[in-house]
């Protein structure tokens, strides 16, 4: 059984951890992080703890039942009713429906907890896993963009106060 929690200081190692088992699984979707982004976790945990407590951003992660982490499942730039949610899961998690549930949660959480109407995402022309994340989620293409460079599409989830919300926890 899988649980999403907001990131706080006890997920740091297994949070890191997370990253550098998967280091060159996402370095095939997204730029690579770098050495620094690893020799720094401490201090880049701390920073990304203080972001949230603003309330600009909600970080989560996806737990199993030991702690380890599955994915991570973020809101970033939240302002108006709307965030950019951004996702990634353990290579060995993919295809499995992780991706799907943990976006599934964090949108009944956007919607529920934090009060956002809207939700915007991007993912790579050539990252089929989640384009599909995407639709099966209810989010709806409109537009395209560059990500680093590559060509990818924009994406947007209205989320209405009528709503079912997905199971949460």
């Amino acid at each position: 059984m899988s649980e999403i929690q907001r990131l706080d200081a006890r997920h740091a190692d297994a949070l890191l951890r997370f990253e550098r088992d998967n280091r060159a699984y996402f370095a095939r979707w997204v730029p690579d992080r770098g050495d620094a982004y690893f020799a720094g976790s401490a201090e880049r945990h701390t920073a990304l703890l203080a972001e949230q407590a603003t309330g600009r951003c909600h970080f989560h992660v996806l737990v199993d039942d030991d702690g380890a982490v599955l994915g991570r499942f973020n809101l970033v730039d939240v302002a108006d009713g709307s965030a950019e949610l951004g996702f990634r899961v353990a290579e060995w998690a993919c295809g499995r429906g992780v991706a799907t549930d943990g976006v599934r949660r964090v949108i009944g959480l956007a919607r529920d907890a934090y009060g956002l109407r809207r939700l915007v995402a991007s993912a790579a022309r050539d990252n089929a896993g989640s384009l599909g994340v995407l639709r099966h989620t209810g989010f709806s293409a409109v537009g395209a963009v560059l990500l680093d460079g590559r060509p990818g599409v924009r994406h947007v989830r209205e989320l209405g106060c009528d709503e079912a919300g997905p199971p949460i926890g």
